[in-house]
């Protein structure tokens, strides 16, 4: 006990079996409040908390009829969202398996496989008010590589954005550290009124993470 009567950090009793990067995490997760505070909430990760602090500070969820959820997995996002706008039909898509979230229609599969679009057009059935991307590419540890899969992701979700939001619709993508590459920066100030980048609190700092918001999609506009 500390001289405050208080608990210090907690440690990991035991690295038996465990790497040094395992101790490490598992650390962080004992004492991250946001993995707490999730607990003591029912949402299913701490990354919950990045979306409701991005909504604090966008206004991006209250009030959309059709949601899109690209790398829903494990839900915290789509949590979120059916709390936050219970009314809304939400779609979701991952590779990973995703326990089933009441209110919210989920594809275990490839959001780059050819049939990923067509499936989710059809089960949002209607324009999308918002599409939030979470989606993250398998790190090979080579960063110029990581960076490329990641931001290939970010732009097919983009276009997918592009190709299945309503008028003044919202994307929501992450980034990695230095923002969104200039071509990708280039097609969504074309296609939306406002471009911006944004870290939540919750993103953690060491993360290299950041998320671009795109706000007021301007439909047929972006071509006249």
């Amino acid at each position: 006990m500390s001289r405050s009567g208080r608990n210090p950090d907690k440690r990991v009793k035991t690295a038996k079996g465990r790497t040094a990067s395992q101790v490490r995490w598992l650390e962080r997760q004992l004492n991250d409040p946001y993995v707490k505070q999730a607990k003591a909430e029912g949402y299913r990760s701490r990354a919950a908390y990045k979306l409701i602090e991005l909504d604090e500070k966008f206004g991006l969820i209250r009030g959309a009829k059709r949601v899109v959820d690209l790398g829903i997995a494990p839900g915290g996002w789509s949590q979120v969202v059916r709390k936050l706008a219970p009314k809304a039909t939400v779609v979701g898509i991952d590779l990973l398996p995703t326990e089933p979230i009441e209110g919210v229609t989920i594809f275990q599969m490839d959001f780059m496989d050819d049939a990923a679009p067509a499936a989710l057009e059809e089960a949002l059935g209607g324009k999308a008010d918002l599409i939030l991307s979470d989606m993250a590419a398998n790190t090979v540890g080579h960063k110029q590589t990581d960076h490329l899969r990641t931001m290939g992701l970010v732009e097919a979700g983009a276009w997918f954005a592009i190709d299945n939001l309503a008028p003044g619709g919202t994307f929501v993508a992450k980034v990695l550290a230095g923002g969104t590459d200039t071509e990708l920066l280039k097609l969504l100030k074309t296609h939306f009124k406002t471009v911006k980048h944004a870290k939540p609190p919750a993103s953690r700092k060491g993360s290299s993470e950041w998320y671009v918001i795109a706000q007021g999609y301007k439909g047929g506009e972006a071509g006249s």
